[in-house]
């Protein structure tokens, strides 16, 4: 007899015994879902969610108005989503918080990318790091229009002075959604390691913050 196929994995069973790196974006949020609707089973309903957002992040990056206006979605699921976006936030800089030192750019470009990229207003954030390159603390410094924020170098270095930080990280985002860093975006760090520099504080890096994506100057040889 012809062996019969056997019927693809439910999105909870497939993460169970796959993990859940294997698991495509509709059926992530099949589970976080849980339910469908009237004719229109959760896996059909999440890639009907998906195909009218466009993507994971523009559903996570929508605003209560946004999301609660698609049939089947609404408050509940609002509420439930800003909570699990905020947990990952808070889980990576707790990673930053604990890390024995800074090693690189990836859990650092993460964490700024979560917390800066669906910001409306441009955002220039610092990250203080003792003399091992653990974080002692972050700070937003400066707010701007949608599309530039005054910058003081005085300012991140009096307050680095006041933490006894040894080295900084900087961060902005760029509202436009583009992570390529501008000329003003290149001078403006030139002053600040310069500024650094004379108190004996190291810039380790500078990233800029798009929509999706980010841009490291150190990863690009840039510092």
């Amino acid at each position: 007899m012809e062996k019969r196929s056997s019927p693809p994995l439910m999105p909870r069973e497939k993460l169970l015994r796959c993990g859940a790196a294997m698991l495509q974006d509709h059926e992530l949020l099949a589970i976080f879902l849980r339910t469908g609707i009237k004719n229109c089973p959760v896996t059909e309903l999440s890639k009907a969610v998906l195909a009218h957002f466009g993507s994971l992040r523009a559903l996570i990056s929508a605003d209560q108005q946004q999301f609660c206006q698609f049939k089947g979605i609404g408050i509940t699921q609002f509420v439930q989503l800003q909570a699990c976006t905020e947990m990952t936030k808070r889980y990576l800089l707790q990673q930053l918080q604990t890390a024995p030192e800074f090693t690189g750019v990836e859990t650092t470009g993460l964490y700024l990318q979560t917390a800066l990229e669906n910001r409306e207003r441009e955002i220039f954030m610092v990250l203080f790091l003792d003399n091992q390159h653990r974080l002692i603390k972050q700070e937003e410094m400066f707010q701007g229009t949608i599309n530039c924020a005054e910058v003081y170098p005085r300012e991140i270095i009096k307050t680095a002075l006041y933490c006894n930080a040894a080295a900084l990280i900087l961060a902005h985002n760029h509202p436009s959604g583009k992570a390529e860093p501008s000329a003003s975006d290149r001078n403006m760090t030139e002053k600040i390691q310069k500024a650094a520099e004379l108190m004996e504080i190291r810039l380790l890096d500078h990233f800029v913050i798009g929509k999706g994506c980010y841009f490291s100057f150190s990863a690009n040889g840039w510092l």
